[in-house]
């Protein structure tokens, strides 16, 4: 355990930095990538919350499953991001009710895919999280976090990145489309 910490004390940083750089190639925007990278913490609570009701503590199994449910979380993220910013496109929105309507319009569309695959991923590991016999301890604290992370990672694509994109984006947009 301690070697894999002072591995992961090197490897976690460089691979955020590398995550960053990915996103903001993707979207050839500072502020977005940022956005996504911010998002992600929220994303893992509820893995952190079924880790503490499990007693489990902090192990490389535990922090492979954190991994995982950061990934599947990114994506979740990006996938969202690309969706509000397509509504956005085609909406060409005038007012800030105009963009919060596209900004809406975009989140909607990813509500069901998202259910789906949360709910995917909660019922392909539940039998991981509750079998016994060996090796199950260690499936266990991989299956814990994206358990946990599934109820909040959604959540966290559907509700704070809209709200974040929004934020962001009206202060480019009049607060109606009445001249003054």
């Amino acid at each position: 355990m301690e070697r894999a910490k002072e591995r992961l004390t090197l490897v976690v940083p460089v691979t955020v930095v590398l995550i960053f750089l990915l996103l903001y190639l993707c979207f050839r925007n500072g502020t977005e990538a940022l956005m996504l990278m911010g998002a992600l913490p929220f994303a893992a609570v509820g893995g952190v919350w079924l880790l503490y009701a499990m007693s489990f503590q902090m192990s490389v199994a535990v922090a492979a499953g954190f991994i995982l449910l950061l990934g599947l979380a990114a994506e979740f993220a990006v996938v969202m991001l690309m969706y509000i910013k397509g509504a956005v496109e085609q909406k060409r929105p005038a007012t800030r009710r105009e963009l919060e309507q596209a900004v809406i319009e975009g989140a909607v569309l990813r509500v069901r895919p998202k259910a789906m695959t949360a709910l995917t991923v909660v019922l392909g590991l539940m039998p991981l999280l509750l079998a016994g016999g060996p090796g199950s301890e260690a499936m266990q604290r991989i299956a814990a976090p994206m358990i946990g992370g599934m109820i909040t990672a959604p959540l966290v694509s559907l509700l704070l990145l809209p709200v974040l994109y929004w934020l962001w984006q009206r202060r480019r947009y009049p607060e109606t489309g009445a001249t003054e």
